[in-house]
């Protein structure tokens, strides 16, 4: 005579299949929704490549017209900058305490994208001798995002390890990977404020070789103030 399960042994027995089951359903949904993630990502990066290279060429050919016809071409107005602080607390006024929290720039070596208008350029103005900026080419926004980038989820400051962490705090707004973050901080997209506040403050290290003179604005052979396109320079060497 053969022993008989109990059916309380049998319920919880159906119960875990059930469960396993639901489990790789789900692990089979997400394993397909990534993968078509990737395949929006990779289609959307040639596409940015595409639209980067017609930029430039644009530039290239207002330049060359512009020389041909003996006229000087102006550079468009930047539309955005990389902001750095340079210095610590000690002598701040309330006021270059209050900007420098506005900007997150809480600590030294800190740094962050910035939209370019009348209000932030005066911000920038108020706190000169305490921070450098100037604008970033796509090869340091890239440089910046990819090896020092973290994300804000929840209050917490996650690495940007997988594109899941993007879709998941912007994908409402339709960046979903990290090229589309690159993208809409370098063209200064309609929702750079969303990308640029999902990304924490970015930690650099001291610059290799030193500061000249952080007391001195950059137009004096310092380091502080609007460093314009030098700021890759900068970056690169605190990166």
């Amino acid at each position: 005579m053969s022993d008989s399960v109990p059916e309380s042994v049998l319920k919880r027995r159906a119960t875990l299949a059930e469960l396993k089951a639901k489990r790789e359903e789900a692990k089979e949904k997400k394993r397909v929704a990534r993968k078509q993630s990737r395949k929006v990502a990779f289609k959307r990066a040639e596409q940015y490549v595409k639209e980067y290279k017609a930029q430039e060429n644009e530039l290239v050919r207002m330049r060359r017209a512009a020389k041909a016809a003996g006229n000087i071409f102006v550079d468009p107005e930047p539309k955005f900058a990389v902001v750095i602080r340079i210095r610590g607390i000690i002598g701040n006024s309330p006021k270059v305490r209050k900007i420098l929290q506005l900007l997150r720039l809480r600590q030294i070596h800190n740094a962050v994208f910035v939209r370019l208008n009348k209000a932030t350029i005066n911000m920038l103005r108020l706190v000169e001798p305490y921070v450098a900026y100037g604008t970033p080419s796509l090869k340091v926004v890239k440089s910046l995002i990819y090896k020092r980038g973290f994300g804000k989820v929840n209050g917490q400051r996650i690495p940007i390890a997988d594109n899941s962490v993007i879709e998941g705090e912007l994908g409402s707004k339709d960046l979903i990977c990290v090229e589309d973050l690159v993208h809409e901080i370098f063209t200064c997209g309609p929702n750079f404020k969303y990308a640029s506040n999902f990304l924490w403050p970015f930690k650099l290290s001291a610059p290799n070789g030193g500061f000249k003179r952080k007391l001195s604005h950059f137009n004096e052979g310092g380091d502080a103030g609007n460093r314009g396109e030098h700021i890759n320079d900068l970056i690169k060497r605190m990166i």
